[in-house]
């Protein structure tokens, strides 16, 4: 399977900017004394997570992925892909059970399930 084949969803880069801006503000305070440098940690795990959190998609799975650990899940237990009413993708699977993906808009539902080789309904009919 090639890097090509698969459609990554991440959150807006943005965040990853604010966290290095929250890191340099906050070395002031942290330096101060020895028990406030553990101050750092809290930009540094928001800069991780904006890095790596998100979705993504190939032709055989869904990644759901966090700021430690994935879950994967293969298409064939997906029963059903929609938006909620927040405008966040959610994927029910076979068993019932409801999953946000991250980074993921209801917008974008049609590019994510593109990427299974399956087409949408023409909704224009």
């Amino acid at each position: 399977m090639s890097r090509s084949d698969t459609i990554r969803f991440r959150h807006n880069q943005a965040i990853l900017v604010a966290a290095v801006v929250a890191f340099i503000g906050a070395l002031p305070f942290a330096t101060a004394e020895w028990f406030l440098l553990p101050v750092l940690l809290v930009p540094l795990a928001i800069a991780v997570w904006a890095w790596r959190a998100g979705t993504d998609a190939d032709p055989r799975e869904l990644r759901l992925r966090a700021l430690i650990g994935q879950r994967r899940i293969a298409w064939d237990r997906v029963a059903e892909l929609t938006a909620d009413a927040r405008g966040r993708a959610v994927v029910r699977l076979d068993h019932g059970e409801e999953l946000v993906l991250p980074a993921v808009r209801g917008d974008e539902l049609p590019r994510l399930i593109s990427v299974t080789g399956q087409s949408l309904p023409d909704a224009t009919r």
